[in-house]
């Protein structure tokens, strides 16, 4: 079984399409950009390459297959193993986010926080005049 901590976005992402249903490839293709607002765009290589190593590591699975215009098309869905993996990423993805939050909020708080090393510190005009006197 894959560990979250290496999953790759692409893989995130197509988990996160099967979620809710079975898809088959070029609908996988189709939600994982509309999931990530279109700043992930597998290309069918990739996708099919994401998929049999998800299909290894036992987090999806083969649902069916069906013939559609002449053309086969395999449906894929979650294992539970692969609704457990994708639910401890996105966990990890939202501690991280959180983190990151509470570290930028006390960033914002901390005198000279948003110091410029070439500038120095930024400059807050309502603050008032400086030691001299003047605006800082």
């Amino acid at each position: 079984m894959a560990s979250s901590r290496n999953m790759t976005q692409a893989a995130f992402f197509v988990l996160t399409a099967l979620a809710d249903r079975p898809r088959h490839g070029y609908g996988i293709l189709r939600e994982v950009e509309e999931l990530s607002d279109g700043t992930v765009r597998l290309r069918v290589g990739t996708l099919y390459g994401v998929l049999d190593r998800l299909t290894a590591d036992g987090l999806i699975v083969l649902d069916r297959e069906e013939v559609h215009e002449g053309r086969l098309r395999r449906y894929y869905r979650l294992t539970d193993e692969g609704m457990r993996a994708l639910d401890a990423e996105a966990e990890r993805m939202a501690a991280g986010a959180s983190a990151a939050k509470e570290r930028i909020a006390e960033g914002r708080k901390a005198p000279g926080a948003a110091a410029n090393p070439v500038t120095g510190p930024s400059v807050n005009p309502s603050a008032g005049p400086g030691l001299a006197g003047g605006m800082a």
